[in-house]
């Protein structure tokens, strides 16, 4: 994930600087001489570096911060307000109109960005929010780009508007618009066309929508991994096209991340959403609070928790629970959770945004895929011993093992890790002592 390796090396300098009883000028110098060098190899930009050191510095030699009872700590804090705001210090929205006035939200980005996915994904939040979003296909140039768009649209449940690809963009846009009217949409999302690197004909072009079409917001989607180059190409857009916000795709990616912390102090413009997979509800709104606390490894439990809302299902949790307080745990309910874990980003996503698992993960490789091969063994056994592993013997576990391609040994710990999960629930319906919560139910298999 981005941001992993900017990650450690700060814990590193931290847990130095928690390591002194005091702390000197010198040493605060040292520490954010390591920092600067961290921040520099994520790919921030250089002016950015250099002011935020600056800044922290400056604060962080004062005689409170020295002389307290935990100078340590007070750097750590420093560095976490100064980072927030670096990345804008509070969430940003996509300003909307009010009522049922119709948005339009221009879409903007180079080629290979995630631009025509990110709008599906948009579409399909401001779905979920109980909106009436239309996609509009403005992309006449690329090969398959409106198909590419009607096949996301469908599967987030929001309807393309498109007049194929000899129409002139401006002309969609106004077409567009005018289907949304008729059709009572109030969101109308427009994916307008990239290209390889800026040129004046795609900012002609998005100049001329803007001009014949009633823009609310310009939001451009840059790509994560393209470190630095994604600040300049933020600067140019908004420098020739003004743009009202950024979504940052690919921040999942074995990435520096040096963008995100770069983009809002070069342009002024806020993140608004990160990109952090390729499913279409892996579009999460920006919080720089918790982006900070990730990144120094401090978790990010607000981040989980609506993860966990949005990915289990209720009455399933409530099943769960029910399930929990009878000790009834079964092989059908292993494989739920791991859906449930899937939907939530997997375990590595989770593990990152508990407090203080950032360090203890650092050296261990967390393969997701395990959870592929676990649901192998569960889907080689039959109904009955799914629904009753008390049934699986020796001949059977060796069955199911050839099945699903594994030792038997891994069919063995399976079962024991069912049945240790079971025997978990036994002792937590007793403390439950026959409640059951909202949602109570559900534990993260691992």
């Amino acid at each position: 994930m981005a941001f992993e390796s900017l990650s450690e090396k700060l814990q590193n300098v931290f847990k130095n600087l928690r390591s002194k009883g005091r702390l000197t000028e010198a040493d605060v110098k040292a520490a954010m001489k390591e920092v600067k060098r961290a921040l520099l190899e994520a790919d921030v930009n250089f002016k950015v570096v250099k002011s935020f050191i600056k800044t922290v510095q400056e604060r962080a030699v004062g005689q409170d911060v020295l002389n307290g009872l935990n100078p340590g700590q007070m750097v750590i804090k420093i560095v976490k307000e100064e980072m927030e705001a670096l990345m804008g210090s509070t969430m940003t929205e996509i300003a909307l109109r009010p009522g049922n006035e119709i948005t339009i939200i221009m879409m903007a980005g180079l080629q290979g960005a995630g631009k025509t996915t990110t709008c599906a994904k948009l579409a399909g939040q401001y779905k979920k929010k109980g909106k009436r979003p239309l996609l509009v296909a403005c992309d006449v140039y690329r090969p398959a780009a409106i198909k590419q768009l009607q096949v996301n649209g469908e599967k987030v449940g929001v309807p393309v508007f498109t007049m194929g690809d000899k129409q002139n963009p401006v002309d969609i846009a106004k077409a567009g618009v005018e289907h949304a009217q008729k059709n009572g949409n109030n969101i109308v999302i427009l994916d307008t066309a990239g290209r390889l690197h800026i040129d004046e004909d795609m900012m002609g072009e998005l100049v001329a929508i803007k001009q014949n079409v009633d823009v609310y917001q310009t939001v451009l989607v840059v790509d994560a991994m393209t470190g630095q180059d994604a600040v300049n190409v933020a600067k140019e857009f908004n420098d020739k096209v003004a743009i009202d916000g950024i979504i940052v795709t690919k921040l999942d990616g074995d990435t520096r991340g040096g963008a995100a912390l770069s983009i809002r102090a070069v342009t002024g413009k806020p993140i608004l959403y990160v990109g952090m997979g390729e499913k279409l509800e892996d579009l999460q709104q920006f919080y720089p609070d918790r982006m900070t606390s990730r990144i120094l490894g401090m978790g990010d439990v607000l981040s989980l928790i609506e993860k966990a809302e949005s990915a289990i299902d209720e009455e399933q949790a409530l099943k769960l629970t029910e399930k929990m307080k009878k000790a009834s745990f079964d092989f059908n309910d292993f494989l739920e959770q791991m859906d449930q874990m899937k939907k939530m980003g997997g375990l590595s996503s989770l593990l990152s945004m508990i407090p203080g698992m950032g360090s203890k993960l650092q050296g261990i490789d967390i393969d997701d895929s395990m959870m592929d091969k676990t649901a192998a063994i569960i889907y080689s056994m039959t109904k009955e011993e799914r629904a009753n592993p008390k049934i699986i013997n020796g001949s059977r576990k060796r069955r199911i093992a050839a099945g699903a391609g594994v030792p038997i040994a891994e069919v063995n710990r399976l079962c024991k890790q069912v049945q240790n999960q079971k025997q978990m629930m036994k002792q937590m319906s007793g403390m439950l002592g026959g409640r059951g919560g909202k949602k109570g139910g559900f534990r993260l298999p691992f």
